[in-house]
């Protein structure tokens, strides 16, 4: 029985495609949900998989050929095989005592996700996995999600490598479970090649500047596992000196390197962003500056108390997120936002907090501000920034949001103009607190001062409202009795 491999049905935005690359040729074997072609678009890469078991008998375009939605590419025979192997059983993985092999699927993407990418591979074909370990991260322009072992077992397969893109509930890889490793045959087979190492480990090899017969290998059948690099770089600056009766070379007085890695797609996601709201809103910044005294005097008389109470520390953001809601209710024209040739005016006070994490700045968001309390407050932003930093935000964690707080005075940023986080018509950057000679009553004291900068944009939020908001934000920080009174 034969099956046509066709182009997917392309968007309607998108009128033809180009063959890409093919990853089989005539009279390959494949296995279903094997990738065959990537179609290549204007806007995506699409991978055309195999839909069932069989040998593939005809290619009728090659790379680089410009082909239709629904068009066939290809012909793949049902249930052929190739002519009968002379060879010794294939080391698909070293699987032992029948198990039931488990496919190793892409977790349900969200809905505003078309596609993902693998991002690290933490174990290899061939390893013993235990139910429920992590076997690898798949990364979205959102967040990170990770796909554990469903039982006890051996890696088989690994269908797609680190950097490959996948779609949701995508095959990946092959589980043996209830299989281990233990009895496989003892013949100790030599890797070479791609199966020297896993890509996680190729990867790493390539930034160290290291080849395959530059480190020594002590994994099975001679792979070659992160360690064995990690030893092999240590060693490397030791073997270098030269015996004297070589010819002295002439050494260059630094090494003049560089190092090109493409873009995760968090970053790719925050640059399109950037840009997009930098050229599709009238953004201005307004300035202003705060007498932190007050505040810091409140918190070092009742910080041990609070922390005693309500076992979180009392710090700057509960103040800050407290006198922005009771601003954004006194003008509700920044807690709005522009949909189309509609202004949406929101009764809900969800504030966006930017959190730096190693895979760059997001914004998670504190729901619900102004029902919370201080401790509330500082417990909600110390959770989303230890989900932040260990990559465990959700998809509903990061949507959303009305207005958005940015402190970049914990890294000593003295002022800045904050970049609107769309579709919010509203940022406010918090700085570092410095002191400052400030004329007070005609005598000048020192104060610790920070400045404040509402970027906004123009279109919906006029200099007088802007002005006010900033001004609001002020009174209530240099007098915090303000937001108890809620005067």
């Amino acid at each position: 029985m034969t099956t046509e491999i066709k182009v997917p049905v392309l968007p309607e935005s998108v009128a033809d495609a180009t063959i890409a690359t093919w990853h089989v040729q005539v009279g390959d074997k494949v296995s279903r949900d094997q990738v065959l072609v990537d179609i290549e678009t204007d806007k995506v890469v699409l991978e055309v998989p195999a839909t069932s078991d069989g040998v593939i008998t005809d290619i009728s375009q090659e790379e680089g050929a410009t082909v239709l939605g629904e068009q066939v590419i290809a012909i793949l025979s049902e249930g052929a095989s190739e002519a009968p192997a002379a060879e010794a059983p294939a080391a698909t993985a070293p699987a032992s005592s029948g198990g039931e092999a488990q496919d190793v699927l892409v977790p349900v993407l969200p809905e505003s996700v078309a596609d993902a990418t693998v991002a690290t591979w933490h174990v290899a074909e061939g390893d013993t996995v235990a139910r429920d370990q992590v076997l690898v991260e798949i990364e979205t322009d959102k967040v990170v999600l990770e796909v554990p072992a469903t039982a006890d077992g051996v890696m088989g397969k690994i269908l797609h490598a680190e950097g490959e893109t996948v779609l949701g509930q995508q095959k990946l890889a092959e589980l043996i479970a209830g299989a281990s490793a233990a009895a496989a045959p003892v013949v100790e087979e030599t890797a070479s090649g791609d199966d020297v190492a896993s890509p996680s480990v190729r990867r790493l090899m390539t930034e160290k500047g290291l080849s395959a017969s530059d480190v020594k290998g002590t994994g099975k059948g001679g792979r070659i596992t992160k360690e064995d690099v990690q030893a092999a770089t240590k060693s490397a600056p030791v073997a270098a000196p030269a015996k004297a009766s070589a010819p002295v070379a002439v050494q260059p007085t630094g090494e003049r390197s560089q190092k090109r890695v493409p873009m995760t797609r968090l970053r790719k996601t925050i640059a399109t962003r950037l840009l997009e709201a930098k050229n599709s809103t009238a953004m201005l910044t307004t300035f202003n500056e705060v007498n932190m005294k007050p505040i810091m005097d409140l918190r070092k008389q009742y910080k041990d108390l609070f922390e005693k109470t309500h076992d979180t520390r009392l710090g700057f953001m509960s103040f800050y997120v407290k006198a922005v809601v009771e601003a954004l209710k006194r003008y509700p024209a920044v807690n709005a936002s522009i949909d189309g040739d509609d202004i949406v005016y929101h009764n809900f006070f969800d504030v966006s907090i930017a959190v730096s994490t190693p895979r760059g700045l997001v914004t998670p968001v504190l729901r619900d501000a102004d029902q919370l309390g201080m401790a509330g407050i500082e417990n909600g932003i110390r959770d989303l920034a230890i989900k932040g930093r260990d990559g465990k935000l959700t998809m509903d964690e990061m949507q959303g949001g009305n207005f958005t707080i940015t402190n970049g005075g914990v890294f000593g940023s003295l002022i800045s103009t904050p970049i609107l986080n769309l579709p919010q018509a509203g940022i406010l950057g918090m700085h570092k607190i410095q002191d400052r000679p400030m004329a007070v009553d005609g005598k000048v004291e020192i104060l610790p001062m920070m400045y404040l900068a509402l970027s906004y944009d123009h279109r919906l939020i006029d200099g007088k409202e802007s002005v006010g908001f900033l001004v609001t934000i002020k009174e209530l920080l240099e007098d915090p009795t303000r937001l108890l009174l809620d005067i």
